[in-house]
């Protein structure tokens, strides 16, 4: 009986030790979601404040528009948001298709399928004051033919 219950414990320690890691791991994705869907959001009903409580304010956007670098600070791409739902809003899809985790710091890909284009996006965020925040927003837009 002592046997058993020795193996037992050791058995219930192992899984609390496996479990732990993987919970706390799931919650900080969990948080990272959270700041991706508040940008999803933000696209979907073009409220600005989704996008504000996605973005650190010292966040950059950055892409390629005809072969020139380009880049505008969060503030500018906030004040950009029309307030309203686009016009094809029922046509537009919208996923995360992957988050990665170390420490503070995270990267996540997020594809908008619209009508017209096929945009991917890749962000950075940090943990910063115990809240994941996109720092930095790269992308890719393909037209789609018509």
């Amino acid at each position: 009986m002592k046997k058993f219950l020795v193996v037992f414990a050791t058995v219930c320690i192992a899984l609390i030790a496996v479990w732990l890691p993987i919970s706390a791991k799931n919650a900080e994705e969990a948080a990272v979601r959270q700041a991706l869907e508040h940008y999803l959001r933000g696209h979907a009903t073009g409220d600005g404040e989704h996008f504000k409580k996605a973005f650190h304010p010292e966040a950059k956007l950055f892409w390629m528009r005809e072969g020139q670098f380009s880049q505008r600070t969060s503030a500018d791409y906030i004040a950009g948001a029309s307030g309203k739902a686009a016009a094809d809003e029922a046509q537009r899809k919208r996923s995360i298709s992957h988050v990665d985790i170390t420490g503070n710091a995270a990267v996540a890909k997020i594809v908008l399928d619209y009508p017209n284009a096929l945009i991917t996006d890749y962000m950075s965020l940090l943990k910063v004051d115990a809240e994941w925040k996109i720092v930095n927003k790269i992308f890719n837009v393909e037209p789609k033919k018509k």
